[in-house]
Order: C-alpha cells, then structure tokens, then sequence
C-alpha cells in the first residue's frame, strides 16, 4: 500500500499523494485543518486527546495533519482540489514532490580530517544551507564559510545570471536559485536540508512556515539539523512582526543611547545590532547547536535576535552599574568619552588621534610625549572635578601637529595612542599589513581577511562571491538528483 502522505506542512499545507496523483493544500489558520477534518467525516477525532483543543491541535498539528491526509488520499485528484476549493481552502493539481534525501546518520562525525594538515579552516565537513537574506545573515554565512564550512546560499531566481551584489559577505559560498513560492522548489529545498548540518534563514516570524521550510518541517526529516533564525526582534514578543533596522533594535536595549557625546546619540554605523549583536552571534550559536547535535543526534532551534544580542554586547556596562561605577548618562563614565584620557583628539590636519591610557604607566607615559608631566591639572588621573580642564588642554596641545606627526611621536612609548585612519588607510598601515589584516579581493579593493586565526586548521584563501545561481546544477546533483530531475526542475520554473 503506498503511503498517503508526502508532507503536509503542519498548519501551512503541502504536498498529499491522491488516488491518481497529488494535490497542493495551502492552509492559512490551524482551525482549516478542524475544517478539513469535518469535510473528511473524521470529527470523531476530534474526540481525541492530542485534538481536543486548540492548545493540543497545536502541539500534534503533524499527526493531525497526517491523519487528514489519509483522509485525501483514496480521491481523485479533482474531486480533492474541488472538495477543498468549494470549502474555502486553496488547492491545486501539482506534479510530483521530490523524494527526500536519506537522513544522515546519527554517529557523530568528525568536524575536519586530519588536524595536523588539514587546511580547510576548523569547520571543514560542516555543510549549512543560507536561505538568502540582507545583513547579519550573510555576515554569518561569510564567518562560517571562512572558517570552512559549506555554505550554499538559496538566491531568488530573478536575480540569476547576475553579478553579485555582495562581493565581500558572500564570498566563498555556492549559490543556487530556487523559486520559494513554487512548491518542486520547496521540495528542492527541502532535500538540500536533509543532509546538511544546519540551515538558516532571516525572515519575519511566520513566513518559513508559510513557505514550507519552518524548522518543525526541516527537522522532522532530519532530527539532527540545526535551524538557525535571524530577526532584530525575535521570534515573539509584542514587537516581533513589526519591520525594523540596526537603528531600532539598539535603541530599545540602551546600546544607542549609551554611545556619542551629552548632547546626542551617534549611529555607530550597523555594527552594533547587524553584526556583533545578530550575525556573528547567530555564527556562533549554530557552531554551539552543531556540537551539540554532533555529540547528541537531536537538532534545535537557534532564536538569534539583534535586540538580544545587542543587549549581550552591554553585559560589563551592566555590571559596572551594578557595582555603582556606570552612570545611565552619556560622556560622563570612563569608557564613553567621559573620561579625558579615553577619547578621540583633533589633530593639526583635521584628522584624529584615539587615545585609551587607563593605566597609570600608560598615562603617564602620555603626559611624558606630550609634555604635561608636570602640569598640576593631570596630576589625579581620575579626578572629576578636573577632567573638563584635562580635555580642553589635550585637545589644545594635539592641535598643534598634525596626525601623523603624533603617530611618530608616541611610535614605541607604550602609551595606547594611536591614529584614526580611514577604512582605506587602514590596509595599508605596517602592523595591519604584516599580519595580513586585509587583503585584495577578487573585486580589486581590500577586504578583511577571515579571522580568527587557527594553528593546525588554517583557514583558506577565501573564494570569489559567485554569479548568482551558478551552482544550481551542481548543488541539485550533489543533493542526488538525476539530470531528467533538475531539467524539470527548470523546466517548472523552480530553479533557474
């Protein structure tokens, strides 16, 4: 007896094999699949524990999915699609699913081959599906494929045959087009995640399951998958499906109103909330997750929200306030421009000079290159009464030369002074350029090189971003799909 159920999504339809083929059911609400139990004749389970309640249906919607799908299956296929249509619930002829891919095996599997000689970055072996997004999750695509993971990032298929728009956050990836409205493009997908170690997406609350691809989906096929999601405000919350930016997220959590000077707050570029506070934490989340499936065979769910995250980025400034040593006032703490020795100085050319000696040998140090040993106003390093006068007379004295003529004064004092370069001085300054801080991408300007940095699992030299879609076929053979398979697949339009 051929089984009934290809997948019906929980509470957002899917795919159910019919008497002579098989139908696509979009269900917006979870009280269509009471409807559809009662168009079925199947009320009587509504008797049952798992179904009694709205609460029940909820937690069992798959099994009370699979039972209406049992339902479904001995009709014809228009008779179905007109039953469901006539009541109110989107339907439709569809051509065959694609069969699922073989779940991995539970066993742990290593993260690389050998240590000592493996240079492919310490996530070799890793592979994660990126379903296409803007910001922190591409950041946290790059950061994982720089340390070696597989990254495929799921492009939109009007975007195909393009350059890519990203040339530093989507290098070393592979990129395949697939049209997420199209359900052979969610089975695509679909059989992507049957086999990767992790997949993650950066879409509002809600829209992967009404697509199809929500983690109770993905990991019922494949109980070890990591599901990684990305929003600025979680997954609920009373703000969690309102539209927002960096800006917002880190505004609600007190990091925007704790950054510039007394009398307003400075947007500190996106890297608050997108970056420190969203992708990377999202990086290292699914990294955490992944051990965790490796030593246990079981997937979870990676809620990484910027609000969160940014919120985690304040941890010391919370505790310094606990401990009576932070004021909820901006420019007035040691950190925040506050003090006079922690700041930034105009210099002579109008460029800057950053200053940070918080030790005593390091001020002191200062003073000595910029002659104030013996001024009595620098004499209490931490004297408040005094750090208006200090600031006024260090930016007096660093407007008297210019930047570099600073940086050469202090080169080799051991005073935690440093020149403000701009994003295309900063490549070319000798300590970054020794390290390999930066280098020339593909594109032809610098870019930061992948960092941290690994002793015996070395990261390699990144990939250039590809075309859009140029590994459609490739991936979809990886995945196991026979050529007549993917010309289908193109053929319906389902990728490009």
């Amino acid at each position: 007896m051929r089984p009934p159920l290809i997948s019906l999504r929980s509470a957002t339809g899917g795919v159910v094999r019919t008497a002579d083929g098989y139908a696509d059911i979009t269900v917006d609400r979870l009280d269509d699949l009471v409807r559809l139990l009662l168009l079925t004749g199947r009320q009587t389970l509504l008797g049952d524990p798992r179904f009694r309640t709205r609460t029940a249906r909820a937690a069992h919607r798959a099994a009370l999915a699979a039972e209406i799908a049992r339902e479904l299956s001995p009709m014809p296929t228009d008779e179905c699609v007109g039953l469901l249509t006539a009541a109110g619930i989107r339907a439709s002829a569809c051509p065959p699913p694609l069969p699922p891919s073989r779940t991995p095996p539970l066993e742990p599997r290593p993260m690389t081959a050998d240590i000592s000689t493996d240079k492919r970055g310490p996530l070799a072996g890793v592979k994660i599906i990126e379903l296409g997004g803007i910001g922190p999750g591409p950041f946290c695509g790059m950061l994982l494929a720089d340390l070696g993971a597989e990254v495929i990032r799921v492009d939109r298929p009007a975007e195909a045959g393009r350059p890519n728009s990203m040339p530093v956050l989507h290098r070393n990836r592979r990129s395949i087009t697939v049209d997420m409205k199209n359900p052979v493009g969610i089975e695509a997908i679909r059989a992507l995640t049957d086999t990767a170690d992790a997949v993650f997406e950066g879409f509002r609350p809600g829209v992967a399951e009404r697509l199809g691809l929500g983690p109770d989906d993905l990991i019922a096929r494949n109980p070890r998958l990591v599901y990684g999601r990305m929003t600025g405000w979680g997954q609920d919350g009373p703000l969690a499906d309102q539209a927002g930016h960096d800006i917002n997220y880190i505004a609600l959590t007190g990091a925007l109103h704790a950054i510039g000077p007394a009398e307003t707050p400075v947007v500190p570029l996106n890297l608050v909330g997108d970056f420190g506070g969203g992708g990377m934490l999202l990086a290292l989340g699914i990294v955490s997750a992944v051990i965790s499936a490796r030593a246990t065979g079981r997937g979870q769910v990676v809620d990484t929200a910027m609000t969160d995250g940014s919120a985690t980025l304040l941890a010391m400034m919370y505790g310094f306030m606990a401990q009576n040593l932070w004021t909820d006032r901006r420019a007035s703490n040691l950190l925040d421009g506050g003090a006079p020795y922690y700041g930034v100085y105009r210099t002579a050319d109008d460029k800057h000079m950053a200053i940070g000696p918080v030790e005593p040998q390091f001020y002191s140090n200062m003073l000595d290159v910029l002659g104030l040993t013996d001024d009595p106003d620098f004499a209490g390093q931490n004297d408040r009464a005094k750090w208006p006068v200090m600031k006024d007379r260090l930016s007096a004295v660093f407007a008297t030369r210019t930047r570099d003529e600073w940086d050469k004064e202090f080169d080799g004092r051991n005073a935690c002074v440093a020149p403000v370069l701009s994003l295309l001085e900063a490549p070319h300054h000798p300590h970054n350029a020794a390290r390999g801080t930066y280098r020339t991408g593909a594109h032809g300007s610098p870019e930061p090189a992948p960092s941290p940095r690994f002793s015996g699992t070395p990261a390699a030299e990144p990939t250039v971003a590809p075309v859009v879609g140029a590994h459609t076929d490739q991936v979809l053979a990886d995945a196991g799909l026979p050529a007549d398979r993917i010309a289908a697949l193109r053929a319906a339009g389902a990728v490009k």
